[in-house]
């Protein structure tokens, strides 16, 4: 029991739980299966990004990527425009949209290595042109998916979202690729000490590369996802994942100083947002209260890990 309370993954799952019975509690006991289920679909999206974004964060302080919303906004977009609602074509615009991430998280490791731009700068920059991207090549359309598509992503297996499967396939894909590969342990070790891991024969900046892509096609797999799950692709589909996939990251137990990452921990923190918004939607509070409690939630968090660090 000790060992496992020690884990930093396991205080998401309780905040998440605490979140789901206080709910309960407002509700009188009322949905409880509906409200579970709205969480895992919902959650799933906030779980993806996160995977990605936990992996930037990985690499140690300055790195992180702001350019997902737009990223999953452009993906969606060019996916759903690729497929035209045509059935048989969910594979193509699922090509399409890890094409659209490939490219996006290339240009972004371009403009970092050879522009020698910080991250979060280079992926800010890149973010305004991928959205303009999608505004010029939506045009106001909203294009259906195929209703195949569709039905998958709203769909159930086992009583679980589909969505919520494919998030947690990807989860225990990311997992064991950290756990278990060299090329988990070489991303440990840049986000420890990058220098040290150079000189200890890391090629860190493949590492780097290699991570920057990844976010970038898991936001365009969310993307796609999203664009299905919700009838259609819009432009501002992808902003609320901005703070949300930091969020769910910091909420999840790792650690922003890099050298740690924690998969359990991304899924628990994006099942606690959701609760939270749920929670506050039945008081009655608007966005901006969420925009300001999710702030301060990451703002407490690592307060209290830094003071953790700062102990002898």
């Amino acid at each position: 029991m000790t060992t496992l309370i020690s884990r930093p993954w396991i205080w998401s799952w309780l905040a998440a739980g605490g979140a789901f019975m206080l709910t309960m509690l407002l509700t009188e006991g009322r949905g409880a299966g509906e409200l579970a289920y709205a969480a895992l679909s919902f959650g799933a999206f906030a779980a993806i990004v996160g995977l990605g974004q936990m992996m930037v964060i990985t690499l140690g302080p300055g790195n992180v990527d702001l350019s997902i919303p737009a990223v999953m906004t452009l993906s969606g977009t060019l996916a759903l425009k690729a497929m035209g609602s045509v059935p048989g074509l969910e594979l193509w615009g699922l090509g399409v949209a890890v094409a659209v991430g490939l490219g996006a998280g290339g240009a972004n490791f371009a403009l970092i290595y050879l522009l020698r731009l910080p991250p979060i700068i280079a992926t800010l920059a890149a973010s305004l042109v991928y959205q303009s991207v999608a505004i010029w090549s939506n045009r106001g359309l909203r294009v259906r998916p195929p209703e195949a598509l569709a039905d998958f992503a709203t769909g159930r297996a086992l009583g679980i979202p589909n969505v919520a499967l494919v998030g947690l396939v990807l989860a225990v894909v990311v997992w064991v690729v950290l756990e278990g590969s060299i090329w988990g342990r070489w991303l440990l070790a840049s986000g420890q000490n990058m220098r040290a891991a150079r000189l200890a024969g890391v090629p860190v900046q493949l590492v780097r590369a290699v991570t920057y892509l990844t976010v970038s096609v898991l936001a365009a797999v969310a993307g796609y996802l999203l664009a299905s799950f919700s009838g259609g692709a819009s432009l501002n589909m992808g902003q609320e994942y901005l703070l949300m996939s930091i969020a769910v990251v910091v909420i999840g137990g790792t650690s922003i100083a890099g050298g740690n990452s924690n998969v359990p921990g991304v899924w628990g923190g994006a099942l606690f947002m959701f609760l939270v918004v749920s929670m506050l939607n039945s008081y009655g509070f608007g966005a901006g209260v969420r925009l300001v409690l999710t702030g301060s939630i990451i703002i407490g968090i690592v307060i209290v890990a830094s003071t953790r660090r700062a102990r002898p």
